[in-house]
């Protein structure tokens, strides 16, 4: 637990290497007991999820939230759509912006902050291969770079 009273639960590292990130956003997530407690105990997975925008409302698509290993009968369904809690302006922004082409809603983490479970939501456009290619040579010339110096300190 950090200084901000946040634990974070599951991170979606990939999505930084598939998307330029433009902005992100908190939501807050409707979720059924099991899925608290499955996640207090970092039980989540959010590889391949997405969310959309429909009726004006937010969803999440293909989270993976494992069942909760002590609930009998009334456990939830892993991969079920959940809604996303924002602000009506908030969704109106990201509508606005969706409907331009090329850009995504990705899930880039979960966490909790003051006990409440929250995901952060990036307004993403993907990238092409070239894109990711010249990532790669930016991040190995930083760190040439880095070793560089460190020789001449």
């Amino acid at each position: 637990m950090s200084a901000e009273g946040i634990k974070i639960i599951a991170e979606n590292r990939k999505a930084r290497h598939d998307y330029f990130i433009e902005d992100k956003f908190e939501a807050g997530m409707a979720l059924r007991g099991t899925e608290v407690k499955s996640l207090r105990r970092g039980r989540c997975n959010l590889r391949d999820s997405y969310a959309r925008i429909h009726n004006g409302e937010v969803w999440v698509h293909n989270m993976h939230i494992g069942p909760y290993p002590f609930a009998y009968y009334n456990n939830h369904e892993p991969r079920r759509t959940r809604k996303l809690l924002m602000h009506k302006s908030e969704i109106k922004k990201l509508y606005g912006k969706v409907n331009e082409a090329g850009y995504s809603l990705i899930p880039v983490r979960v966490y909790f902050k003051k006990g409440k479970a929250k995901l952060l939501l990036a307004l993403a456009k993907g990238k092409k291969k070239h894109d990711k290619r010249e990532t790669i040579r930016r991040r190995e010339e930083q760190r040439d770079l880095q070793r560089a110096m460190r020789k001449y300190k």
